[in-house]
């Protein structure tokens, strides 16, 4: 049977500015199971590194929860548990970040920024901290003399390779990965998303892959998670997202994914207008503003998000085709 490692409950994280709240992460909720890659996706600005944060305990949030399953059996709401927890959880909970520049310490060795987490967390003799650094450094593909080297010294894949085994060497359970390979070339994006899939099978690793690639995305992910303006707007398996999108929002990020054949025509779907201001969003549906299926009710009324295939979740008014074919029908005859 399968096992939920990670449920996000009614998440909403909240920021005050000037007088204005703005609503990053508004009402989210999802589950992952074990061993499983689920991917956030949606466009800069829409909630999905405020999410990541929120949900390894880096932000604290407004309300809602993340219950997380941890490896004795126990289920914990990251979002309450006291700070001495939280440190122990730490172990299991693993975050890579965006930039593989300004995430890396350049005053430190390489061995020093994979080894001080088992510093921090373990107390084991010089000798068990090497064997550990090293072994974690060959599996991520960086040669044991790098680890004398410092950060400057290396290409942005080689740097990104670090932070992963900086999160590795803990032998996590969790990793939520934040855009972790948007910084990188084409080329070495494909072989840090294979490395990341090697290590998932070999230590048994769960992901959260947070990115604006929906090629990367497809490529990694068991589950997609569709992200508009704080909200989730859309969350099945990677082909049901893929094949049948049911919500207005994926289907136009979808049309702009490049098809690398010259013989087939994809239809671009363009988005009108910019992203709302979270600070004054909407009212009704948030993505209305934008949507070419609108109709009145998506103007007054927020969409529920809810099942409407087994595990297909939609917060969107219109998920009966034929009725969007009616719609655009109309539209086509004004």
């Amino acid at each position: 049977m399968s096992e939920v490692i990670l449920k996000v409950n009614n998440m909403c994280k909240y920021f005050e500015s000037k007088g204005v709240t703005i609503r990053a992460v508004n009402d989210i909720s999802f589950e992952i199971e074990k061993g499983e890659t689920v991917g956030i996706v949606g466009e800069s600005g829409c909630g999905k590194t405020t999410l990541g944060r929120t949900i390894v305990g880096a932000y604290v949030p407004s309300s809602g929860s993340a219950e997380y399953t941890a490896a004795d059996g126990e289920v914990y709401d990251l979002s309450s548990i006291d700070k001495k927890k939280m440190k122990e959880l730490r172990k299991e909970i693993q975050m890579i970040f965006q930039d593989p520049y300004s995430s890396l310490d350049p005053r430190m060795t390489v061995f020093d920024i994979i080894s001080e987490p088992l510093r921090a967390n373990f107390k084991l003799k010089k000798e068990e901290i090497e064997e550990k650094v090293k072994f974690i450094a060959e599996k991520v593909g960086l040669k044991t003399e790098f680890l004398k080297r410092y950060p400057h010294a290396f290409s942005g894949g080689q740097r990104q390779r670090i932070g992963i085994a900086r999160a590795l060497v803990m032998y996590p359970r969790l990793i939520i990965c934040d855009e972790a390979v948007s910084a990188l070339d084409v080329s070495v994006q494909a072989q840090v998303v294979n490395l990341l899939k090697d290590l998932q099978k070999d230590m048994d690793l769960t992901y959260i892959f947070i990115s604006h690639d929906l090629s990367v995305v497809e490529h990694i992910s068991d589950r997609v998670g569709v992200m508009y303006l704080g909200r989730m707007v859309e969350y099945a398996d990677t082909a049901s997202i893929f094949e049948k999108p049911m919500h207005p929002y994926t289907e136009a990020l979808l049309s702009a994914v490049p098809i690398p054949d010259p013989d087939m025509n994809n239809e671009r779907i363009p988005l009108a207008g910019e992203i709302p201001n979270p600070a004054n969003p909407p009212k009704g549906c948030p993505f209305h503003t934008r949507c070419r299926y609108c109709t009145e009710k998506c103007k007054t009324e927020v969409p529920e998000f809810k099942e409407r295939e087994k595990g297909h979740f939609v917060a969107c008014h219109l998920t009966d085709t034929s009725m969007i074919k009616g719609i655009i029908k109309q539209q086509e005859g004004m």
